[in-house]
């Protein structure tokens, strides 16, 4: 369907289908309760609207048995719903929600008429009323969920603070946010979450990530896997997938087009400046030998760029030469009992030891480094003056992932906002789109899969909402797996996926880490999070 004829299918029965969430490209069915401010002006821009989270609500002690009452309403309507989330929204660059609280219901695109729309948020909003929240609204967003995939030498070393093109040689490198892909699949991509030794006395290493990256549902069947004698095939796994390889070779290309862009341009203002001459402006001998610096930073640059593809294409072209591991232990994928529910989402990556360069691993750091740069991170992280006495940047851009966030202050955070309010403001980095901050919701969602390939279930997540319109999404097809810290570097939960319209994310889900730990100590009581290296 074009989207001519999407947008007049949504608004000749709901106007404000693309007003509503403006800014997010998820259309609305509908929307109870009064409309929601717009500009009045048919030439004017829409109010771009900012989901955040809710922390302290009222309905906090009441709201799983709540949100389970509303996805059986929904199911006995037989509404095809995808994801059930509380939310609250501001309009961007305003301080505070114009909107404290809202259910927003995500269902199959063009599955939902706005007729049974109308009668099922009546429905929601009777449980609601019910359960002691009246004004609270309900909204109908068409919007899927998705689970976010996307012999040879050692991984390199990283070093930021001495390497010479450290954003081209970090996918390259053990440190987290490592894209890494099964080795007989390498198109179906995730990220790495954190590393784990496997006993106190060995040496053996693995890594976490999701089990729908260490065995994607369209080729592997959903009954999970333990590597547990030798006689067993491995199931191998590469760091760089496919398309996370090739964009990294075609960055260091960009890089030197780039900077061979930049050389030609300065080279024209040294000869407009010309050669120096005996008691010429100052200013003229200074802007000289400024442009001269930056031509031979440049080439030097070109130079060390050229090194690393170099090593790259000569050593890791193809996936068998990037090979780190096998699979040690996946998940079946399913819901997990009373009274979480979370999802069984996790696997274990075993390492060959000789494929680490061990005197320079990093451990569990997570390089917060790149399209973050140092003044972003405190202001997006401690934007509050008064809640800055434990703040410092990590000297060499990674941070230390080590101890967990409780559930308790998941939902009663203690991070200031600019303007005083609480908040749980979390940073990961995932292949796809790096470095990223948002913030964790206090109340949970609900979601339910759909796969062709069996896999159907509703599960509970915590969403992470994006930090702001100008930082864009707080993740993409790909990034599954990255773990999600807070500010301080204390682990929040790994991410899984995202609700969004058929092409891109506006909500990320993770589960909480303090319930994936249980699980993996429950297979592997031995097992420990990697030491802290110094």
């Amino acid at each position: 369907m074009g989207d001519d004829a999407k947008a007049t299918r949504l608004m000749d029965k709901y106007p404000e289908a693309y007003s509503d969430f403006y800014g997010s490209r998820i259309a609305c069915v509908y929307k109870s309760g009064p409309g929601w401010p717009v500009r009045q002006s048919p030439e004017a821009r829409g109010i771009v609207r900012e989901a955040r989270p809710v922390y302290g609500h009222a309905i906090e002690p009441k709201w799983l048995p709540t949100g389970q009452l509303i996805y059986q309403s929904l199911d006995s309507m037989d509404v095809k719903w995808t994801s059930i989330d509380p939310l609250a929204y501001a309009n961007e660059g305003e301080a505070r929600p114009f909107c404290s609280f809202i259910v927003s219901i995500g269902v199959k695109p063009q599955s939902l008429l706005y007729d049974v729309a109308v009668a099922a948020a009546d429905g929601v909003k009777k449980i609601l009323a019910k359960a002691g929240f009246p004004d609270i609204e309900v909204a109908f967003v068409e919007a899927v969920v998705t689970r976010s995939v996307a012999v040879g030498p050692k991984l390199l070393s990283f070093n930021p603070i001495l390497d010479d093109v450290p954003e081209l040689r970090k996918p390259f490198t053990a440190v987290l946010g490592l894209s890494i892909a099964p080795l007989s699949h390498p198109h179906y991509e995730g990220t790495a979450a954190l590393y784990f030794r496997l006993g106190k006395d060995n040496k053996r290493t693995a890594m976490l990530t999701c089990a729908h990256v260490a065995r994607p549902a369209p080729v592997y069947p959903n009954t999970g896997m333990t590597y547990e004698k030798t006689s067993q095939a491995r199931e191998e796994f590469v760091a760089l997938g496919n398309k996370a390889y090739g964009d990294s070779v075609k960055a260091m290309m960009g890089t030197i087009d780039d900077l061979f862009i930049y050389i030609d341009t300065w080279n024209d203002i040294l000869e407009s400046l010309g050669e120096h001459v005996e008691g010429e402006d100052s200013k003229i001998t200074k802007r000289r030998q400024e442009y001269v610096n930056l031509v031979a930073k440049a080439t030097d640059t070109i130079e060390q760029v050229n090194v690393l593809h170099d090593e790259v294409s000569r050593c890791r072209a193809t996936p068998d030469q990037r090979t780190i591991g096998f699979v040690l232990h996946s998940e079946k994928i399913e819901v997990s009992v009373e009274p979480h529910k979370f999802t069984k989402d996790w696997a274990l990556i075993e390492l060959y030891d000789e494929k680490i360069d061990w005197p320079t691993f990093r451990g569990n750091k997570v390089y917060i480094g790149g399209n973050l740069s140092i003044p972003d991170f405190r202001n997006t992280m401690y934007p509050n003056p008064a809640d800055r006495k434990d703040y410092r940047y990590p000297w060499n851009g990674l941070l230390q992932a080590f101890g967990v966030v409780p559930d308790a202050e998941i939902r009663k955070p203690q991070n200031l906002e600019a303007n005083g309010d609480k908040c749980l403001f979390v940073v990961k980095n995932g292949t796809t789109t790096g470095t990223t901050v948002g913030r964790a919701n206090g109340l949970e969602s609900f979601t339910r899969y759909y796969s062709e390939y069996g896999i159907e279930h509703i599960s509970i997540e915590i969403a992470v909402l994006p930090y702001d319109k100008k930082r864009g999404k707080f993740s993409d097809a790909g990034d599954s797996g990255s773990i999600v810290l807070a500010r301080d570097g204390r682990i929040v939960g790994i991410l899984t996926g995202g609700r969004g319209d058929t092409e891109e994310t506006d909500i990320t889900y993770i589960t909480p880490y303090w319930w994936i730990e249980e699980q993996i100590k429950r297979k592997y009581p031995d097992c420990y999070l990697y030491d802290v290296v110094q």
